[in-house]
């Protein structure tokens, strides 16, 4: 056992001020009452700026979390590589954190990264709900594949799409923490894909139910004798054939009125790129109105400078006794309708839908939108819609 000055009971008695145990580890004390060992060393072979030994503290943790002894190993340890002409800040053992404290620093580290917050949430709160429970304290070089099993088998059938996220997630926090010198060899994740060990799941993709084109202009004639503002951002959701998040979010800043166009910006859109959609004489008139309101948002709901709820519009169908179709169906109505009956061209209708195009390279080289064609489409799409309202 080594020895030294201090005790421990003095370690929790001892006031303000930096005490010394011997061999140059010290126990500081804050005015705050929190207690932190630091050790004073001089390196040797090593200068400082002035050309004197170069001389630096290093923190060696709370005296809550490591003992006397604990304090007095790691001095000892630190004193030995300085000894060697090693800086210990950045030659010294490395303690290896848990796989929650990685997950949680992956999280802080790609969080401007994230589309919106929601999704920055998502993805933290599967790893806290399936993972941080069997796996969270461990540490990150302690987990191997019975481990990652562990959490993904509970959900992997029931809760298919869910665990898929959650691995993937898992891989990535272990890359992270291998990237950083805290674990070595294969990731267990990748081992276990490539070994089949979890069981096919068969998934059938699923479509948002969605109206048949035909019976939109009588419907789209009923909304227009609502005067509420969910029937508004409902109309213009359906002209527009944009997504819910999108309509609700969209703030006057964002409209052109001068091109009749509205520029949805990267942050707000699913694929991560502007978007910009041709504003037809229709969606003008459900616009132009709202203006008086003076909300930040063009939708506004009961919150004043707040958007409607994501679900006002979708129980507007249910109070207009529309059951079996939701609000993001009217875009496959649409698409359905620029195929069948407007001929529209594979890659207007799509563009309109705000879709990606080809593959990545093809991607690449697309500079253009086709905004006046997919004008011309919206164009079509409003006389469509608007049928029954002319006659």
């Amino acid at each position: 056992m080594i020895s030294g000055k201090l005790t421990k009971k003095s370690v929790q008695t001892l006031g303000t001020g930096r005490h010394g145990d011997g061999n140059g580890l010290y126990l500081v004390v804050d005015p705050s009452g929190a207690r932190r060992w630091i050790v004073r060393l001089t390196i040797k072979g090593q200068k400082n700026r002035q050309g004197k030994p170069l001389r630096t503290d290093l923190g060696l943790g709370g005296a809550d979390l490591v003992t006397l002894q604990e304090a007095r190993a790691k001095a000892l340890e630190y004193r030995r590589l300085a000894r060697e002409g090693l800086n210990p800040r950045y030659n010294g053992p490395k303690s290896v954190p848990t796989f929650e404290e990685v997950a949680q620093q992956v999280h802080l580290d790609r969080k401007p990264t994230w589309k919106n917050e929601k999704h920055g949430q998502q993805w933290i709160n599967t790893l806290r709900d399936y993972a941080f429970p069997l796996i969270g304290r461990l540490p990150v070089d302690k987990i191997d594949q019975p481990e990652v099993l562990s959490c993904l088998t509970p959900i992997w059938t029931e809760k298919h799409e869910t665990a898929k996220r959650v691995r993937q997630r898992i891989r990535v926090v272990l890359d992270v923490a291998k990237s950083k010198g805290f674990r070595k060899g294969e990731n267990p994740v990748n081992a276990i894909m490539a070994a089949d060990v979890l069981p096919k799941v068969r998934t059938n993709a699923k479509h948002h139910p969605a109206m048949a084109f035909s019976d939109v202009p009588p419907f789209y004639q009923d909304l227009c004798s609502r005067p509420s503002m969910a029937a508004k951002a409902l109309r213009f959701t359906c002209l527009s054939a944009s997504r819910t998040s999108e309509v609700l979010g969209m703030r006057w800043e964002e409209l052109d009125f001068i091109e009749s166009i509205w520029i949805c910006p990267e942050d707000r859109m699913k694929t991560g790129q502007e978007h910009r959609v041709p504003l037809t004489e229709e969606m003008l008139a459900i616009l132009e109105p709202l203006k008086a309101m003076q909300s930040e948002y063009v939708f506004e709901g009961q919150k004043r400078h707040h958007p409607l709820s994501n679900m006002a519009m979708l129980m507007l169908l249910r109070r207009m006794g529309v059951e079996g179709v939701t609000v993001h169906g009217f875009r496959s109505t649409f698409r359905d309708w620029a195929s069948e009956v407007a001929h529209a061209p594979r890659d207007v209708a799509e563009m309109s839908l705000s879709h990606r195009i080809g593959s990545a390279v093809e991607q690449a080289y697309a500079r253009s939108d086709l905004l006046k064609k997919r004008r011309d489409l919206l164009e079509k799409w409003s006389g469509f819609v608007c049928d029954a309202v002319g006659k």
